[in-house]
This record gives structure tokens, sequence and C-alpha cells, in this order.
């Protein structure tokens, strides 16, 4: 454990613990891929005391990627699919979320891991400088460390999408958009929300020979 991992992971346990702000919201965003499959037979339709049954093999239908976008205290999730997961994509998504879902906040409290296209640099990538500059300086970005995503509550919720939604094989990008939009509104209006509960303080408890190995 070096002094970058404890000072990004301090960092973003810090944001967790200030209280909720409507013009400055701490967003957690992450991304995972998606590989598309469709059945080679048609499944065997449900009769009455028997589960609908598929056969073993399945077709590769490509692969996609999808974005979320989450925030804790409100518990509240944004999800989208898109065919690439590129800078392109990036800016497209953070505009997307910032012009729809907010546009009266004063700077976004951004948390996320440190792929290399998730920088203010993807914006422009689809932008004029000058507006490239002006979406950038929307956000401010809080990396989680390096084999550090366990802090990114946004990878929560990916994994409870994966067990709920994606937990059987589907075969186009539409489909699976249609899937992702209904499993997010179901959760956004029952408000299920992460109760985070670690701080700095149980970070330096737990964590106390680590942050002594690097005095010494």
């Amino acid at each position: 454990m070096t002094g970058d991992y404890i000072w990004h992971m301090e960092d973003v346990l810090h944001l967790y613990e200030q209280p909720y702000d409507r013009l400055r919201p701490v967003i957690c965003f992450d991304e995972r891929p998606c590989q598309l499959l469709g059945d080679v037979l048609m499944p065997i339709p449900m009769k009455p005391g028997w589960a609908k049954r598929h056969d073993y093999e399945y077709e590769r239908k490509g692969t996609c990627c999808i974005f979320l976008a989450f925030e804790p205290l409100r518990g509240w999730r944004f999800v989208q699919v898109r065919q690439q997961r590129t800078a392109l994509d990036y800016a497209a998504f953070m505009q997307e979320l910032v012009t729809t879902y907010y546009p009266t906040v004063d700077r976004m409290q951004l948390v996320q891991d440190n792929l290399n296209t998730h920088t203010p640099g993807a914006f422009y990538h689809a932008l004029a400088p000058q507006e490239a500059f002006e979406w950038a300086q929307r956000f401010t970005l809080h990396y989680t460390p390096i084999k550090g995503s366990w802090l990114n509550m946004a990878e929560f919720e990916l994994s409870a999408l994966a067990r709920q939604c994606l937990d059987r094989r589907i075969g186009d990008m539409e489909t699976l958009a249609k899937e992702a939009m209904i499993w997010s509104a179901n959760r956004n209006k029952a408000r299920k929300m992460t109760r985070w509960k670690f701080t700095k303080n149980d970070a330096r408890r737990k964590l106390q020979k680590k942050y002594l190995l690097l005095q010494n």
C-alpha cells in the first residue's frame, strides 16, 4: 500500500462523510463490458410446475458497455448502454447526465476509477476547445486508487444490475438497454441506497500498520 493509495482512499472516504449538497452532488460512476448472447434454439416455453428451459448452445452477438452513475445520498441512478467505451462515449454520457438531470448544479463531485478515458480530456475529443474546457470545469474528480474499486459505490450498483437483470441471455443492445432502464427506474422508485459506514478514522485504525510502514 503506497502513499498515493492512501491519499486517494482518504479523499473518497472524506467525500462520503460530507452532508448532502444539492449544488455539489456526489456522483459515483463506473462502467462494465457486457457480452450479447442469443439462443441457437428457441427456448421451451414454461408449463405449470416447470421452469422455462434453455439449450446449452448460444450464439455470440457482439459486445457493448453499460455506463452507470449513482447518487448515493439520494438513492438515484442513471444507466446507459453504449456500443463502445471510448473517450467520446464517456464525454457523451457525462453531457447527458448533467444536461438532463443536473442542469443547475455548480459542480459535480465525481467518484470514478482512473481508466485513461475517464478524464476531462475526453471532452476535447468531442467538443471545440472552449466548450470542452467549460464542460471540464463542471466536475471535481475523485479517483479511486488502483485495486481500490471497492471504494466506488457505483460498482455495487453494477453488481446488483448483473444479478437482477443480466442473469440471462440478451442478444441485442436495444433489449439490454430497455431492461436496464426498467431496472434502474424500479430501483429509483424504491430509492435503493447504499449505507456507507467505513470512514477515514476506520481506515486509520484498521490499517494502522500500513500507515506506520510509510513513515519508516
